[in-house]
């Protein structure tokens, strides 16, 4: 726990003073002041994430990048000292103690959950090693040529090898799930607020924010585990919160949407999955090109490119596609490409592992053929509930689309605000439903598809009886509201109670859990030892450089800084 509560000290110190340089350059531009210090971090942890997959293209992720952050970081506490420390004053000062003392619970409860747990299956089999051979060379073309998920390019590994500090403690730390985590803890915390009058507000802030708290419950005992899977979950969560927020506070201004917009961008380098997040330019998209703003178009559109442009080089240098596993997408003529059949096949698998079918060959199986098998014996029984709710959502979507084009222009500015955000969510559910529908790959989606439109039509409820001048009725919902999310909260939070009782006993209060460690055997390639397991496929982070199998080794020169082509066996169509 130490460990984890020193890098969190670090990781979020950095996050901060880099963010806070872009809300700087924020409010010079575009005159916008940022003062969420949560949305500050958020936006530092993206721009290190950017500049972590930077360094990675011309040298090892350790010491030295680190060594040039400190740098950079020492320089924005220099510059804005004053701002800063009237910043976090204020913020520390205008909150109540029962607040201060449930950031400092949280930090702990998350540090704990953080310091151990279930290390993923994917994580040893191949989240570990592709984080060291970030740590140990960057870039290497055509890794993924030795193995085809090393190709799987998530910008979360390069910057959760930026805050390993192997180089520094011996131990390669993985605590950024954990702090993503926190974040988006503290996103939740307005729901316990005691303050909750209405006024302008609506629900449906609320429902998303439920759906966040629930989520976090669910992935407590896994965030140890360096997988991209719950960082981007948790960005979406995050994003879509935000958004609401703004909207629900009638925010005019374009900056809050297109940055959160850039934090979309910033998704799709997570997981290529979530590209259906950017449904949600259209809003800021179409204020911009109305008020003929071209300048700021172009700022956006500057921040955009320099978020996804690492992300795709880095992608091309693994797998010689622009996008791994679309070998369809074939822009480059390189040695170090991965052969075109072995890439669709690697996507086949996706695909099928997350239908619940063990045969690739069945990828273009209609979803009339596999869905009930999938939904029988893929899903736990909160899964089932909540895809069969959110197959009824889809109905309500359509009513609610009838009613948008039925109510006065004026009157439903909110609810076509609402409905861009359920359309985008839709669409991402609907993308990872007919994909990979792997419930840890689209948790997000399922959740929200629920949460946002049980708001919608919550807020239509409570504004029916307000107009009809039923105050009591209304506060009868609010308080049976209220009563159910605690309700649900104490239930869930005695859950984690136990979780932490039985975890208690694991030594890991200084140092963080290791991953896994397994049997291994070497083999020798152009004098070069690997290793690969004796039994199963999982190889954990030592010893490197290791793979799967004994898979047909080919360097593209004499050194593994130079990259692998694919073997003569991998090269036949």
């Amino acid at each position: 726990m130490i460990s984890v509560l020193f890098n969190w000290f670090y990781i979020a110190a950095t996050s901060f003073l880099i963010g806070f340089g872009l809300a700087a350059f924020v409010r010079r531009m575009f005159h916008y002041y940022i003062k969420d210090i949560a949305c500050i971090a958020a936006l530092g942890l993206l721009t290190v994430t950017v500049y972590a997959q930077i360094f990675s293209l011309f040298y090892k992720v350790g010491a030295a990048a680190n060594a040039l952050l400190v740098v950079v970081c020492l320089a924005a506490a220099v510059v804005y000292r004053h701002q800063i420390v009237r910043l976090l004053s204020e913020a520390w000062h205008g909150r109540s103690i029962t607040w201060k003392l449930a950031i400092l619970l949280s930090i702990a409860v998350w540090c704990f959950c953080t310091s151990r747990g279930y290390m993923h299956y994917d994580s040893d089999l191949y989240h570990a090693q592709s984080i060291r051979w970030i740590e140990e060379y960057g870039i290497v073309r055509g890794l993924g040529n030795i193995h085809v998920r090393f190709a799987y390019n998530s910008s979360f590994f390069a910057l959760s090898a930026l805050y390993s500090m192997k180089f520094l403690t011996g131990h390669s730390l993985h605590t950024v799930n954990g702090l993503m985590a926190l974040l988006l803890w503290i996103q939740v915390f307005p729901l316990f607020e005691r303050d909750r009058t209405r006024q302008n507000r609506t629900l449906v802030t609320d429902f998303a924010r439920l759906g966040a708290f629930y989520y976090l419950t669910v992935i407590y005992s896994d965030v140890v585990a360096p997988a991209s899977d719950y960082a981007i979950m948790c960005v979406v969560f995050f994003v879509i919160i935000r958004w609401l927020d703004l909207v629900e506070r009638g925010e005019e201004s374009t900056v809050p949407y297109a940055l959160l917009c850039v934090a979309g961008v910033y998704a799709v380098t997570l997981k290529l999955t979530a590209g259906l997040i950017l449904i949600l330019l259209a809003k800021p998209a179409s204020m911009l090109i109305t008020q003929k703003r071209w300048r700021d178009i172009g700022i956006y559109l500057m921040m955009g490119i320099i978020t996804i442009a690492p992300w795709l080089a880095r992608t091309v240098l693994l797998s010689g596609y622009l996008l791994y596993p679309l070998p369809a997408l074939d822009l480059f003529d390189v040695d170090w490409k991965i052969n075109a059949a072995v890439a669709a096949l690697d996507a086949a698998e996706i695909r099928t592992w997350g239908r619940g079918l063990n045969n690739a060959a069945l990828v273009d199986l209609p979803i009339t053929q596999w869905f009930s098998g999938w939904f029988e014996s893929s899903l736990p029984v909160i899964g089932k509930i909540l895809i069969l709710a959110d197959l009824v959502c889809l109905l309500i979507f359509a009513v609610l689309m009838v009613r948008l084009f039925c109510v006065k222009q004026g009157a439903g500015k909110m609810l076509r605000e609402q409905i861009l955000v359920l359309v985008t969510v839709l669409a991402s559910y609907g993308f990872w439903q007919f994909s990979a529908p792997l419930l840890r790959y689209g948790y997000a989606y399922v959740l929200l598809l629920v949460m946002i439109t049980a708001g919608i039509l919550c807020d239509i409820v409570i504004k029916y009886f307000d107009n009809c001048q039923k105050k009591d009725m209304i506060r009868r919902i609010a308080v049976l509201g209220m009563a159910v999310l605690w309700a649900f909260s104490a239930v869930k939070l005695v859950s984690l109670v136990r979780y932490c009782r039985g975890e208690a006993g694991k030594q890991a209060y200084v140092w963080q859990q290791d991953y896994g460690h397994y049997a291994l055997e070497s083999f020798v390639v152009d004098g070069i030892t690997f290793y690969c397991p004796v039994s199963g496929d999982r190889i954990g982070y030592d010893p490197f450089p290791s793979v799967p199998s004994q898979e047909h080794i080919r360097l593209r020169g004499g050194s593994m800084e130079e990259g692998f082509c694919a073997s003569e066996e991998n090269r036949k169509p």
